[in-house]
């Protein structure tokens, strides 16, 4: 097994190398003067296994560039195999036809990396499930629960009941695979009905469930303006439950997100380091799945199953 990092995530990769009891391969990734990114790698990778980790998180297109360039990097060293390891899969949001004259960014994307070489992707919680049949090589899409409901078991009050919210009708398969994961919490989900006027803004206009004198857990995939999940908050205190957390993976957090939910009802946030998060809000908590990742990719290695990782 050899483990190359990107810029997206270096302190992940670090952890997750970690965990393989390995080390990253030592790689210069710089830029030329106009802005175009070269990859040099410092070891023989003729034959080897071959994981690069790169979140394509912001600055989406030169994180997404800098990962193409290394699968082509990776190719042309005569690696035996190359899996693209990418804990946060940037453009899955646009994942169908919004309207009619839009593009399907998330199959484009899958099918760059493709035609740049990846044999496989290792990814987790892909925005919509469909996306890993935009690849015509195999994809395994990890999931936080197991790292997310063993933190609820360690940190979170559940003596007076427990219930999975989800903040859009689109996730309630997600709430619904969250508490039945986490039966032990007690098995109950409701959902917020919420309307978006328009892009980045959303409207709360109905709770469906019961909340009431029980402990809430918003579970998404991603949190970017945080105003959904903020919105959700407040509902779900004004319906009477008795705190309301958020366990959601990808912490996108843009446009002033870390304001909004430090000034929100949510008692707390937990993301995980599927992107870097440098901020220093005190609601704000992250969760590292890193040894997640290194598991799985010690069973590809080994050929070994991955899905058994969350039975």
């Amino acid at each position: 097994m050899k483990i190359l990092s990107g810029n997206s995530n270096q302190l992940f990769a670090a952890k997750v190398a970690e965990c393989c009891f390995n080390d990253l391969v030592p790689t210069t990734i710089r830029k030329f003067n106009d802005g175009e990114i070269c990859v040099e790698v410092h070891d023989n990778i003729r034959g080897e296994d071959v994981f690069l980790i790169q979140s394509t998180c912001t600055p989406v297109n030169d994180n997404l560039m800098e990962l193409l360039i290394m699968i082509d990097t990776a190719k042309r060293s005569s690696a035996e195999r190359i899996t693209a390891v990418i804990p946060y899969f940037g453009y899955a949001r646009q994942d169908r036809k919004s309207a009619s004259r839009t593009p399907i960014t998330a199959k484009l994307v899958a099918d760059l990396l493709t035609t740049a070489g990846a044999h496989r992707v290792l990814t987790m919680d892909l925005h919509a499930g469909q996306i890993q049949g935009f690849f015509n090589i195999p994809v395994d899409d990890l999931t936080s629960r197991v790292v997310f409901a063993n933190d609820i078991g360690q940190n979170v009050v559940v003596n007076d009941g427990t219930v999975f919210v989800s903040p859009d009708a689109g996730g309630v398969v997600r709430a619904r695979k969250f508490a039945d994961f986490a039966d032990a919490f007690g098995g109950d989900i409701a959902i917020v009905d919420k309307h978006r006027p328009e892009a980045g803004k959303s409207e709360v206009m109905n709770l469906i469930g019961d909340v009431k004198g029980k402990h809430a857990i918003l579970v998404d995939d991603i949190v970017d303006s945080g105003g959904t999940l903020c919105n959700a908050a407040a509902a779900i205190m004004a319906a009477g439950a008795l705190s309301v957390r958020a366990y959601i993976t990808h912490g996108v957090l843009s446009n002033g997100a870390d304001k909004r939910i430090e000034k929100s009802a949510l008692a707390e946030l937990v993301i995980s380091d599927s992107i870097p998060y440098a901020g220093n809000a005190k609601k704000i908590r992250v969760v590292s799945v890193a040894p997640l990742f290194g598991e799985a990719m010690r069973r590809i290695t080994n050929e070994e199953s991955v899905s058994s990782l969350f039975q």
